[in-house]
């Protein structure tokens, strides 16, 4: 049984080293590190004002709570982390971070948050901000909604299911990256990628997937995409028609249609790309 506690907390390290406590209904006001090197925590109806709250923990859930702009780079370094039903406003949350959970949340100011984090498990997200989950390892995503550029760049093992990602450059130097079900519009989409496979998937974006590696595309849409594949290797079922295919180094694609396609034996040796068109 965890003690519980409750109250208005400040001053810095206000509860430095915590163990097996239930923190219920509190208030972190100014002070920095609040919960620093804590460990077996409960945490719900609480709210976060201050920079660094959780740093250097283990064991950590929170519920029900509120993270406020001035709670900055705010869990870091900790690990098997839980965070649900809570608004997280401040920006730079959760930076190397390992067995994270978050589920129910909402990162209107999600700039440069999930950083180097691994074994992540995230759903029914909402995030506006940039450079979302940079060199992040092993995730598990369902329900994102994100609105912000840059995202996983030199994320690695990464699955996607059901979300909607409007993000310029997304999946930029990336490695295993699966998304299924989802709608994605931003330009410059997965450059310098490996092996990224998109299944069942809408796709809007000017000069879609070029520089990829191995890529794969299952029944994918792609509407209002132009000068796609660029020096990528690539096995490509699309549903539909493509507005246009700039220089892909080699592979196959189907598709019912290609309004502009664009193959210069002076830049790729155009006898390596199949293009079978379907009736």
């Amino acid at each position: 049984m965890k003690d519980k506690i409750s109250g208005t907390f400040t001053g810095e390290r206000a509860l430095f080293m915590a163990r097996d406590k239930h923190i219920t209904d509190s208030i972190f006001e100014d002070g920095e590190s609040p919960l620093k090197h804590s460990k077996d925590i409960d945490i719900d109806s609480t709210h976060f004002k201050w920079k660094y709250p959780i740093w250097y923990s283990d064991n950590v859930k929170v519920r029900d709570s509120v993270f406020f702009e001035t709670a900055r780079a705010g869990i870091w370094y900790s690990n098997n982390i839980t965070v649900t039903d809570t608004e997280y406003i401040a920006p730079k949350g959760f930076r190397r971070c390992d067995r994270l959970t978050i589920e129910n949340v909402n990162f209107p100011n999600a700039a440069e948050t999930l950083w180097h984090c691994t074994n992540v498990k995230l759903k029914k997200l909402t995030a506006k901000g940039d450079y979302l989950a940079m060199n992040c390892e092993n995730m598990e995503i369902e329900k994102l909604d994100l609105d912000g550029n840059y995202s996983f760049d030199g994320a690695r093992n990464v699955i996607i299911r059901n979300s909607k990602l409007v993000s310029k450059d997304a999946f930029w130097n990336s490695e295993n990256i699966t998304a299924e079900n989802c709608y994605i519009n931003g330009e410059y989409l997965g450059w310098n990628s490996r092996r990224l496979t998109l299944i069942n998937c809408t796709i809007e974006s000017l000069q879609a997937l070029c520089y990829c590696e191995d890529l794969k595309l299952v029944n994918c849409r792609l509407i209002n995409t132009t000068l796609a594949f660029e020096y990528s290797t690539v096995d490509a079922d699309i549903a539909g028609s493509v507005d246009s295919i700039n220089n892909p180094l080699s592979g196959t694609i189907r598709t019912e249609g290609i309004d502009e396609l664009i193959m210069e034996s002076d830049k790729v040796d155009i006898s390596k790309t199949e293009f079978i068109y379907k009736t």
